[in-house]
């Protein structure tokens, strides 16, 4: 396997991440001109949520979270040949950057800002303060784990990669959980609901995958 130049990789993560929120903020576009085409998310339909709403936080908390996942899932794509793990990859990508694109759009519609003034986890009553390791919120890996996958190859790279998404899904169900329940907006609590029923099918499958490489989760 060849090493994977972080320079090219954050580029290319930039670069997709740009290309998504375009074309969210064009369906969003879309939505707002013509409601009868609006998704049964229904962002469109109700109004604006206010800035230190649940469903402000954590569309934009989450938007942070799926980023990573992104981002591990490009790694890990560059370093192994296995086509599960590519495979699964490769969903995460996708379903994941896609997700990030909309709450960014409908943030973006809202008329509200996409970062938060004060630290993650508000919406959810308790607050989150940052450390210097890199992880932002819980299930976020640091910047050691990040550089330790990186490194890796093959299946030291395929479990790392499988542990780590384990414990990001983890946590990321449990916030869309506490989204699914409080939110005001349609778009967020269908888009949250989705997550948990998601993110803990993945969770399952690699349970599963681990398994086959005989170690634990």
């Amino acid at each position: 396997m060849t090493g994977l130049a972080p320079a090219r990789s954050t580029r290319r993560l930039v670069l997709a991440g740009a290309s998504v929120l375009l074309v969210a903020l064009g369906l969003v576009a879309l939505m707002v001109v013509r409601p009868s085409a609006a998704s049964p998310s229904g962002a469109s339909s109700q109004s604006a949520p206010a800035e230190d709403s649940v469903d402000a936080g954590f569309a934009r908390d989450m938007a942070i979270h799926h980023q990573q996942a992104v981002e591990m899932s490009f790694i890990v794509r560059d370093r192994t040949d296995d086509e599960d793990v590519r495979r699964l990859a490769y969903d995460i990508i996708n379903t994941q950057a896609n997700q990030r694109g909309m709450m960014l759009g409908w943030l973006e519609m809202w008329g509200l800002p996409k970062s938060a003034a004060g630290p993650p986890m508000k919406w959810m009553g308790h607050t989150v303060t940052p450390t210097d390791d890199g992880s932002l919120m819980p299930g976020m890996a640091t910047d050691a784990e990040l550089a330790a996958l990186t490194a890796a190859e093959d299946e030291k790279a395929e479990i790392l990669f499988l542990r780590l998404m384990t414990v990001h899904h983890r946590a990321g169900a449990d916030m869309a959980q506490a989204a699914a329940g409080a939110a005001k907006t349609d778009a967020i609590r269908n888009l949250a609901e989705g997550m948990v029923r998601g993110q803990q099918s993945e969770i399952g499958l690699m349970a599963d995958m681990l398994k086959d490489r005989g170690v634990k989760p």
